[in-house]
């Protein structure tokens, strides 16, 4: 803590709590924040506010689609099914469907809120109290009865640079990229982005509320590939992605304003989600934390052309950099482009300001700490 910590003086959750509750609550987002310390100090910005808005617009394969249809009649347990462009498993009850969204699932949600209607096809395992074994009809997101969007990686703390040492174009989870050394890809939206704005996501845990595509979502525990012990910067910002937060949200609550499905090439698709969390400022360290730039901000660049468990880096970037569309890397010269969408993150982030000023969206501490222990063992 500095000499002028009398200028931070501490806040709890509860205090906060009652601000919004009596129409006090002073909210902007993380690129305000930043203006107001580089207009008025860091002490007056924190003085000034209370909860900053971080956010981000990334890509992501790793979600997955719960639906929970109505009975068949004569009952039927689904095993298998079509839905558009996709193909999921049932077994998890009669009617409980789990769709991958990494392949044609992203392109069948993305229809159903547009409010299109897709073919539906199933197949069942047949039995005494389920004889049923085929379902073809048609659905629509107003004949699921409910469904919850589960993105395994729904935070994560920092993101990387793809870029590929070998020759022509190479997919990455992002995208291809050309090489050797030609484009890049980056994936995550630098200062402002929930997990530089939060390092080691400290604020969030089971059951912190966040914006998510229109919808109050929620954090679900720790996310897929959950690393918080990875190395970070002096100031504890994560150098590489680090500790990730699944998160859920009702599928029925979406805006499809705020939420794209790509073809990432072949059969794979992605899903570009719009988040927001509120960042309240409890004390001096997370007011430093949401006034980083990008100039102060890093991410790793790695070689997407060699796969391998560890990827060999070029070493790292500052965000400055990418936002200027292009990178070197030795002594080439790379174009290079957001995986993300820095508008959509824009505008979440303002909608989320709004909301936690009117009072409509809830302020909470979360119900338990992410686990410190790294979700991500490697397979040997």
């Amino acid at each position: 803590m500095s000499a002028l910590s009398g200028s931070f003086p501490s806040r709890t959750v509860a205090e906060l709590q009652q601000r919004q509750l009596d129409g006090q609550l002073a909210v902007c987002t993380a690129e305000a924040f930043r203006n107001q310390v580089a207009q008025h100090g860091l002490a007056e910005a924190y003085r000034r506010t209370h909860v900053v808005v971080a956010s981000g617009a990334e890509f992501t394969s790793q979600a997955s689609l719960l639906l929970q249809l109505g009975p068949t009649d004569p009952p039927m347990r689904i095993r298998r099914f079509r839905l558009g462009p996709a193909e999921g498993q049932g077994g998890h009850g009669n009617t409980d469907l789990l769709l991958p969204l990494g392949q044609g699932g992203a392109l069948a949600l993305e229809a159903l809120l547009r409010g299109e209607t897709l073919p539906f096809s199933a197949s069942g395992s047949g039995g005494d109290q389920q004889p049923r074994l085929e379902l073809e009809t048609q659905l629509s997101l107003e004949q699921i009865g409910a469904g919850r969007l589960l993105l395994h990686r729904g935070v994560v703390e920092n993101g990387v640079v793809a870029v590929s040492s070998r020759e022509g174009l190479t997919p990455t989870p992002w995208g291809p990229v050309l090489g050797p050394l030609v484009s890049a890809l980056y994936s995550c939206g630098g200062a402002g982005s929930i997990g530089l704005t939060m390092p080691g996501l400290r604020q969030l845990g089971p059951g912190s509320p966040l914006l998510v595509a229109g919808g109050i979502g929620w954090v679900s525990g720790a996310g897929s590939g959950h690393n918080p012990q990875v190395k970070r910067a002096a100031e504890g910002q994560a150098l590489s992605p680090g500790a990730c937060a699944a998160v859920e949200v009702d599928l029925h609550s979406l805006d499809p304003r705020w939420l794209r499905a790509t073809r990432l090439g072949g059969e794979d698709t992605g899903l570009l989600v719009a988040l927001a969390a509120p960042v309240p400022l409890l004390e001096e360290e997370q007011a430093r934390w949401a006034a980083m730039d990008d100039s102060q901000l890093e991410a790793p660049v790695l070689d997407y052309g060699i796969p391998r468990r560890v990827r060999p880096s070029f070493g790292r970037v500052a965000y400055s950099e990418l936002r200027s569309g292009s990178l070197r890397v030795g002594e080439r010269q790379l174009s290079c482009a957001p995986a993300h969408s820095p508008r959509l993150a824009a505008e979440i982030g303002t909608a989320l300001v709004a909301q936690l000023q009117e009072g409509r969206f809830p302020l909470r501490a979360p119900l338990a700490p992410l686990p410190k222990r790294a979700a991500l063992q490697p397979l040997d």
